[in-house]
């Protein structure tokens, strides 16, 4: 008889929490993403460094909300 960690809520609903850490781990980068993008044309430096900050931000939130749901 195997017991799930998500019994032990005693039944509750966990999908919204699911969804919240996967917004935490994507939206921000998706933002920086989409800023970076805007800016390219005006000022390619700039871009550069959002596209790379993004880049960190999902790197580092995939290992800290990534070990969280596992």
């Amino acid at each position: 008889m195997k017991v799930f960690l998500l019994e032990a809520t005693g039944g509750m609903n966990l999908d919204g929490l699911v969804i919240m850490i996967v917004a935490i781990m994507f939206g921000p980068a998706i933002l920086l993403t989409i800023i970076g993008a805007a800016v390219f044309k005006k000022n390619k430096k700039a871009a550069k460094v959002l596209f790379i900050l993004a880049a960190v931000y999902v790197i580092v939130s995939l290992g800290i909300c990534g070990s969280m749901m596992a």
